[in-house]
C-alpha cells in the first residue's frame, strides 16, 4: 500500500504569521540595524542625523513662504500646514521608496542570517520612524513661533476657507494616527519588497510615480483652494483629493497636529485600506516568502 507523500507547510498562512510573530520578538535586532543605517548614512558628519531635521526645516520654510503668497494664505497657519504635511509625507515616501529595496539591499544578511523576513521590513519601518521623530523637532519650532495663529478658535487658512477649531487636546489623536500609518507601512514594505525581488522594475516605477503623487496630494495646497478658485463648481474637483488614499493617511496625523478637525471618513478609509493591505501582504508572504532568498 502506497503512502501519500508528506505535504509541505512552507506555503501556509501559519508560516507567514509565524514569520511576523518571530520578527516582532526580535526588536533588538531590527532596532539596532535601523539605528546603524542612520549612523552609517551620516558617518563622519559633524551634525550627524540632525541633517535630517535641517533639510526638512529648510524645505518646509521655503515652500511654505512661497505657496502662502501664491495662494493668498496666512503664513501663520499655512506654514504649520505645509510643515506637518512634509513631515508625514517624508515618512510615507521613505517607506515606499526604501520599502521596494528592503530585501534587495539586505541580500547578504538574508542569505547568511537565519532571521524572519519581517525583521528586514521592521528595520525599514523603524528607521523611517526614527527619522520622523527627528523631523518633529521642526514641528515644535514652527508651532512655538505661530502658536497664537494655530490656537485661535475657528481659524481659516484661506480667506473664505473652512474654519478649524484650533490646536487643543485633540492633538493627542496624532499618536494613534501615526500608529495606523506605521501599521500600514509594514504591509507596504512587505508587499512591495517581495514583489521587487521578483520584478526589478517596480522600484523604478515607484520612483517615477512618486513626484506625481506628491503634487496630486494636498501637501503644498489645500482643498480650500479649490473652493476659493472654483466655488460651487469645485465639487467634482474635490475627488482629486478624496480618491487619493495618501491624502487620508496624511490627514489622520496632520489635522490633529495643527488644530484641524478630522472627519471620521478618513479613519474609515484608512481602516479599510489597512485590512485589505495586510490581507494582500499575507497572501504574498504565504506564497512567495520562501523564494525571496533565491530571487535576491
Amino acid at each position: 500500500m502506497k503512502t501519500a507523500p508528506p505535504t509541505s507547510d512552507s506555503r501556509t498562512f501559519g508560516r507567514a504569521l509565524s514569520d511576523l510573530r518571530n520578527g516582532f520578538k526580535q526588536p533588538e535586532l531590527w532596532g539596532h540595524l535601523a539605528w546603524q543605517d542612520i549612523k552609517q548614512r551620516y558617518r563622519r558628519s559633524v551634525l550627524g542625523p540632525l541633517w535630517i531635521t535641517i533639510s526638512m526645516g529648510v524645505t518646509a520654510l521655503g515652500l511654505g513662504l512661497l505657496y502662502s503668497q501664491l495662494f493668498g494664505a496666512s503664513v501663520g497657519t499655512f506654514l504649520p500646514y505645509i510643515t506637518t504635511g512634509f513631515i508625514v509625507w517624508n515618512f510615507i515616501l521613505g517607506c515606499l521608496t526604501e520599502g521596494t529595496d528592503t530585501f534587495i539591499s539586505n541580500e547578504g544578511l538574508i542569505k547568511h542570517l537565519p532571521a524572519p523576513l519581517s525583521v528586514y521590513a521592521l528595520r525599514t519601518v523603524w528607521r523611517q520612524s526614527i527619522m520622523f521623530v527627528h523631523n518633529m523637532v521642526i514641528y515644535f519650532i514652527v508651532i512655538a513661533i505661530f502658536w497664537s495663529d494655530v490656537t485661535t478658535p475657528d481659524y481659516t487658512m484661506t480667506e473664505d476657507g473652512m474654519t478649524h477649531p484650533g490646536l487643543n487636546w485633540d492633538v493627542l489623536l496624532a499618536i494613534p494616527g501615526f500608529a495606523l500609518l506605521a501599521v500600514n507601512a509594514g504591509w507596504v514594505v512587505l508587499l512591495f519588497g517581495i514583489a521587487s525581488t521578483r520584478f526589478r522594475d517596480i522600484p523604478q516605477v515607484v520612483s517615477s510615480l512618486i513626484n506625481l503623487l506628491f503634487f496630486m496630494t494636498p501637501i503644498v495646497w489645500t482643498t480650500d483652494i479649490l473652493k476659493d478658485k472654483f466655488g460651487s463648481t469645485a465639487d467634482w474637483r474635490d475627488w482629486v483629493a478624496e480618491l487619493n488614499p495618501l491624502y487620508h493617511f496624511i490627514q489622520i496625523v496632520r489635522a490633529p497636529l495643527i488644530g484641524n478637525s478630522v472627519s471620521w471618513h478618513h479613519y474609515a478609509i484608512v481602516g479599510g485600506i489597512t485590512v485589505v493591505g495586510w490581507a494582500l501582504a499575507l497572501v504574498v508572504m504565504r506564497n512567495y516568502r520562501a523564494r525571496v532568498s533565491y530571487w535576491v
